[in-house]
């Protein structure tokens, strides 16, 4: 037996730990790319999230490694949103593409994490694989 299914206790929170890093990373090259070519650094930075999702629901077989991709993208926010000693905030919201990135890597993580791929369902041999 191949596949995620296959995965023992010890491979899935090392895979778990490994989309928590890739979220972070993701969320962090994102954030700072949206405002950098504005709107292709926005079409950019979700194109890349979407593929992070994809690729984790795929991985893993489950919504379970969208959670943790998803976790890290906004642990990447929360932590660029804090302000600094300085007083600035390494993250501003300067336009509205901060937002529909936030809002659009959410409506993605929720689509990856819901999504029915056929991986999912067992093959029937009464039915014609046609």
């Amino acid at each position: 037996m191949t596949g995620p299914a296959a995965l023992g206790a010890g491979a899935r929170i090392a895979a778990l730990l490994g989309l928590l890093a890739a979220g972070v990373l993701t969320g962090l090259a994102g954030w700072l790319v949206v405002d950098l070519w504005f709107p292709g650094g926005l079409v950019l930075a979700l194109l890349a999230l979407f593929g992070l999702f994809l690729g984790a629901r795929i991985a893993l077989g489950t919504g379970i490694g969208v959670g943790a991709a998803a976790g890290g993208w906004f642990l990447s926010y929360v932590l660029l949103g804090v302000p600094r000693p300085e007083g600035d905030f390494l993250l501003g919201s300067s336009g509205i593409s901060m937002y529909v990135y936030l809002l659009g890597g959410a409506v993605l993580a929720v689509m990856c994490a819901t999504m029915n791929l056929s991986a999912d369902r067992p093959l029937s041999a009464a039915r014609n694989a046609r």
